[in-house]
């Protein structure tokens, strides 16, 4: 062998072991940042999925407050989270309603709150920000711009009924027909639901105003048809999915939503600022804004806030979309201040007109 030909050896052998070194995948060697339960974002906090899931299982805790059960399929969506990655989930003050959620908050120190926009807007202070990998199909008007809040489910206010007692009502004005039990679901000045059925009850092209739903619910006692019996009543004005989900135990309820006066609401998801289990704090928002948590809002009658994106990409189960109740004209959604206004004219005229 010449001694080019040692050297033309040498040489290739050499180049063959630098480009084999070059070629290694980098992840064995890239060293991952570390990571910050407090960031803003899967990424910017924990690089991977993976690595956020780990974080959350290592913490095993989860505090939620003001979740019951048996409202939007809680009670699954709490025993999947858990059951999925191996985290408790502390289950407190379930029947909590949102200012309770705040008031309890230094005390009880809940990872996440589950609130009433009004509430959200209010207190947005407390809040970590977080948007979850599918934020983008969040629209704009329900959430945060900063990721302090931002809405998960919602529901449109709805006409529950007895058919053997009530023809199907067309509008909330065929609730004035003689012989009829109308109720709402509490105070409308404590109660989010009942606030929202007055409000529905004030619609008129598109424009809600606290007078008139006053007003109605003044004649409707008048008439002799207002009950403060909830099971009892003939008729009960109540977000859709509550009717919903009575209606499907097929006991004699049927549901409508009228077609002049749709209202709709969203409850809120926001991370305590002061959480004790940050990661799981987070790992729990993007469980309830993946596809399958979105699926089980929708499994107990809620309409979640990725709608629209999961039929876009043939993802949201058809079959359960098929039994919410028809909607036929676009909703209206309060706005906070609009909010505002409207609960403190209840707080000043319903004892005095209704109560």
């Amino acid at each position: 062998m010449t001694l080019r030909t040692r050297c033309a050896g040498t040489c290739a052998v050499i180049l063959a072991t630098v480009i084999a070194g070059c070629g290694a995948p980098a992840t064995q060697n890239a060293q991952l940042p570390p990571i910050d339960a407090q960031a803003a974002s899967m990424r910017e906090g924990f690089s991977t999925m993976e690595r956020l899931v780990e974080a959350a299982k290592k913490e095993g805790t989860l505090r939620v407050i003001a979740l019951p059960r048996d409202w939007v399929n809680y009670g699954e969506i709490i025993d999947t989270f858990g059951d999925e990655y191996g985290i408790k989930v502390e289950q407190l003050e379930p029947q909590a309603n949102s200012a309770r959620e705040i008031e309890a908050a230094d005390r009880l120190k809940p990872d996440v709150f589950d609130l009433g926009m009004d509430v959200a807007v209010a207190k947005a202070e407390m809040f970590a920000p977080y948007r979850v990998q599918n934020w983008h199909d969040i629209p704009d008007h329900l959430k945060d711009h900063r990721g302090a809040w931002y809405a998960a489910y919602g529901g449109y206010m709805s006409i529950g009924y007895d058919p053997a007692k009530v023809a199907t009502p067309a509008s909330f004005t065929d609730l004035l027909k003689p012989g009829l039990s109308v109720s709402l679901p509490g105070d409308p000045r404590e109660v989010s639901a009942a606030f929202n059925g007055v409000m529905a009850a004030s619609l008129l092209d598109g424009e809600a105003r606290a007078e008139r739903g006053v007003d109605f619910f003044q004649r409707l006692k008048s008439a002799g048809n207002l009950s403060s019996a909830p099971k009892a009543a003939s008729v009960v004005v109540d977000w859709d999915y509550h009717n919903a989900e009575r209606a499907a135990t097929g006991k004699g309820w049927k549901v409508a939503v009228p077609k002049d006066a749709v209202l709709g609401a969203y409850y809120i998801q926001a991370i305590n600022k002061k959480a004790p289990h940050p990661a799981a704090a987070r790992l729990w928002q993007e469980f309830l804004f993946s596809d399958r948590g979105q699926n089980l809002f929708l499994k107990g009658y809620a309409r979640p806030v990725r709608m629209e994106a999961l039929e876009m990409r043939g993802t949201l189960d058809r079959e359960l979309a098929a039994k919410l109740p028809p909607v036929k004209a676009r909703p209206v959604v309060l706005t906070v201040p609009e909010i505002d206004r409207a609960r403190a004219y209840l707080q000043r005229e319903w004892a005095r007109k209704v109560r």
